[in-house]
């Protein structure tokens, strides 16, 4: 057989495939053979024998074409409906091999795991503080869409980041756990996180806690947050938020949240860790970063940087400046800010916000005092509570702006 040439059996037929170029073996000074079809030493099995002899085995049929398809899976189409335990092990066999380290393969090979087995391939991701594997890895991170924790804390997004619209789509529609915190995300950067969810109205809807600590928003920003339905935490620590009862009452009747006097476990980040099949694979690309030239490295950074930010001089701020964190456990005790959702029995009024809720899930008595508002004066109606905000908080004219730079 031609080591070109692919021949295919289908339906009876045998018909040439001749568009299929098959990886080569990495060449080892052992073993010149370059043939995918002639056996190689990974085919083996090497074992001693009792008297300390060299013996082989061949490894089994099943192994050698996992070993096969794992060198090849840039060639391989959907790997939907096969069993989770193939998929296991086709996916440590192309670890092995360090498949997901090329990135010309790995987008797409993560594409075809992510597709076919979703949380399993990774569930959590975990790049608190590393900044360099979110930018060089960018491409990789946006095929995983089954995650249920995403921890970006101190990732030097700022306001204008390109996974902003990744955050926001519907490949990470069962995220729930999220954390931007750090990341000089001021007021602007909110609303343009939040653009296309109270725009949309789809996007993130499954999202529960959020942390957007040690980040520079104001009062301002926490009319963005009430595209959220189902938010059940909240961490502002370190933000300008200054605790006091207009805080808590702004924050109760937009979000329906209330002050906890107690630290929430769930922004206990000490917990947040990489789970999944890939996980040795964030690691390696790790690894591997530090690896790289010096020249090359610079290179890619700069290109990087200009692309992500587009400030020479904002970049040079942003590189330069070292990972956040606490600079003691007084101080982060002092400036703790952990709202939650109030207990069932409670007596909080549920999140007043129907200009950025679904108009089905408004309860009954809301509709009520909807009607009875109407027949007030329009000078009124403007002075009551943020329960009658209209429409126009959700499509100002700066989220008018946000949509067309889309």
């Amino acid at each position: 057989m031609d080591n070109s040439i692919i021949y295919v059996r289908e339906r009876g037929n045998l018909r040439r495939v001749s568009d299929i170029v098959l990886a080569q073996p990495k060449i080892v000074s052992s073993c010149r053979r370059t043939n995918p079809f002639v056996l190689r030493k990974e085919h083996f099995i090497f074992t001693y024998n009792a008297e300390g002899s060299l013996r082989y085995t061949t490894k089994s049929l099943f192994d050698i074409t996992l070993l096969f398809v794992a060198d090849n899976i840039h060639h391989v189409d959907s790997l939907v409906g096969f069993p989770e335990q193939i998929g296991d092990r086709l996916f440590a066999a192309a670890e092995e091999n360090r498949v997901f380290l090329n990135s010309n393969i790995s987008p797409k090979a993560l594409q075809l795991f992510s597709d076919a087995y979703g949380e399993m391939v990774l569930g959590s991701l975990c790049l608190r503080n590393r900044f360099p594997l979110l930018h060089e890895r960018m491409d990789e991170i946006k095929t995983f869409h089954s995650l249920k924790s995403l921890d970006l804390f101190g990732c030097r997004l700022g306001d204008e980041h390109e996974i902003f619209l990744h955050l926001t789509s519907s490949s990470l529609a069962s995220l729930i756990q999220l954390s931007i915190g750090g990341n000089c995300l001021s007021d602007v950067g909110l609303q343009r996180l939040t653009a296309p969810i109270r725009m949309m109205r789809k996007g993130l809807d499954c999202l529960q806690f959020l942390d957007v600590s040690y980040n520079p928003i104001s009062e301002r920003a926490l009319r963005y947050l009430t595209c959220f339905p189902k938010l059940e935490k909240l961490d502002a620590s370190g933000t300008d938020l200054k605790l006091g009862t207009r805080l808590k009452t702004t924050i109760r009747d937009l979000l329906g949240l209330i002050y906890s006097e107690k630290a929430l476990d769930t922004f206990d980040h000490s917990g947040c860790k990489t789970e999944g099949w890939a996980e040795q694979v964030v690691n390696q690309w790790e690894t591997n970063g530090s690896q790289v030239p010096k020249q090359k490295k610079m290179d890619e950074s700069r290109t990087s940087a200009l692309r992500f930010f587009g400030r020479q001089k904002f970049v040079r701020e942003v590189l330069n400046a070292a990972p956040l964190v606490c600079e003691s456990e007084e101080e982060a005790k002092k400036e703790r800010l952990h709202f939650c959702r109030p207990a069932a029995n409670g007596h909080i009024p549920e999140r007043q916000t129907p200009a950025t809720t679904n108009h089905q899930a408004k309860p009954s008595w809301h509709n009520i005092k909807k009607r009875q508002r109407q027949t007030e004066s329009t000078d009124s109606s403007r002075q009551s509570p943020p329960t009658k905000r209209v429409s126009s908080s959700a499509l100002s004219a700066e989220d008018m702006d946000l949509l067309n730079s889309y």
